[in-house]
């Protein structure tokens, strides 16, 4: 393919898989670190890709409540599990970082920010629903009165190859929340899989880029036409659903619903879901003092509104109870994130429910939800 100018449109185009390794080679060349799903204990996560044989060729993932499980499959395609436990929240948003240092001098004391150094990285095999999830995160941290600079380090500098969807998992459900399975914004290119080869398109300058430096071929209407009927199709296949038709005051009204009492009492309150979800960003600030009481350092850490001390303010807990904190993060994410964001906190990707060591299903807690006010609208005489 001939050179194209950054700034140009660039149409899509057909990059065979025996000429995959020139795509990590332009990657490399315009300086990015490659990270894609590569296998690890069990799972898929985040890790370097150096060539293609570092992708889990092959393999398949299987989800459901509270069960992963990995399959190697004689299959060659390069992207046929869709996520493990990571979403793009940790490339962006730290678990745990110094944010500065405190030093304690003979007449005051300094401080001085601890900015990360943060290096140009290409996230391959990114999936719709955390597109979705990372557009959130900018809208809290880049984009209101006060960006997070920390944050915003790392996000500058993330080149993001995404991959649409074409099989599904058991707990999907982005085609409901209106996220997946194709990636429609967020992305500098994009590709669609098939055996033999996959379509490349690109959605910035920079992808423009990287393709003007591939060797692509033409792509048939007739081909494009085809992926948008898989697309369809995998949508389609997805049993899982959230009616958002309601939203958010349907949540509000059930404020003392019983069903929260039911499903505390199965949630052991673990924070799995907050740790996996690509969404949640709750966090506590903690100062670190050295034995000689001169240095103290200031980290943010991953916290969870789960978690027992979350909700304690002045010595008092306004959450004490697994009722009080399942309700807070349900209403918080279908609901009150709506007011607050314009937007829902959830992308369905699922990995709430495939995480939760007891299998709650939050499509299904919001089901049963929903039934309890039919239920009561039922036997309310007052009710028309």
């Amino acid at each position: 393919m001939s050179a194209v100018p950054a700034s140009s449109p660039v149409p899509p185009g057909l990059l065979s898989k025996s000429d995959f390794p020139a795509l990590l080679v332009a990657l490399q060349a315009e300086g990015y670190r490659i990270k894609g799903p590569v296998l690890r204990a069990g799972t898929i996560g985040w890790g370097d890709i150096s060539r293609v044989e570092d992708l889990p060729i092959g393999w398949q993932d299987y989800q459901e409540p509270g069960r992963y499980r990995l399959e190697h499959t004689p299959s060659n395609r390069l992207f046929d599990v869709l996520h493990g436990p990571d979403s793009l929240k940790r490339e962006t948003f730290a678990p745990e970082e110094t944010l500065l240092v405190i030093e304690r001098k003979q007449k005051g004391f300094s401080t001085k920010p601890v900015l990360p150094s943060s290096e140009r990285t290409a996230m391959l095999g990114v999936r719709a629903c955390d597109l979705a999830g990372l557009k959130i995160q900018d809208r809290i941290f880049l984009n209101d009165r006060f960006p997070d600079p920390y944050y915003k380090v790392r996000r500058d500098n993330l080149f993001l190859i995404a991959v649409h969807c074409t099989r599904t998992l058991e707990t999907c459900f982005c085609a409901s929340m209106g996220t997946g399975p194709k990636a429609q914004t967020g992305f500098d290119l994009v590709l669609t899989e098939s055996n033999e080869d996959m379509v490349v398109q690109s959605g910035s300058p920079q992808g423009n880029t990287i393709m003007a430096a591939l060797p692509l071929s033409p792509v048939s209407e007739h081909r494009l036409n085809e992926d948008e009927a898989r697309f369809l199709a995998c949508a389609a296949q997805q049993t899982r659903r959230i009616d958002s038709s309601g939203l958010p005051e349907t949540l509000y009204e059930l404020h003392d619903s019983h069903q929260w009492e039911t499903v505390a009492e199965r949630c052991l309150a673990c924070t799995n879901c907050t740790m996996v979800c690509p969404t949640c960003f709750c966090h506590t600030v903690e100062d670190n003092t050295d034995l000689s009481f001169t240095t103290t350092t200031r980290v943010r850490k991953w916290d969870s509104c789960f978690t027992q001390d979350h909700g304690c303010i002045h010595g008092k807990n306004f959450r004490p109870t697994i009722k009080d904190r399942y309700r807070m993060w349900l209403t918080h994410k279908l609901a009150s994130w709506i007011d607050q964001f314009g937007t829902s906190g959830c992308v369905g990707c699922g990995r709430c429910l495939t995480w939760c060591p007891v299998g709650i299903d939050l499509t299904q807690e919001m089901q049963k939800l929903f039934d309890s006010i039919e239920q009561k609208n039922s036997h309310d005489p007052s009710t028309p």
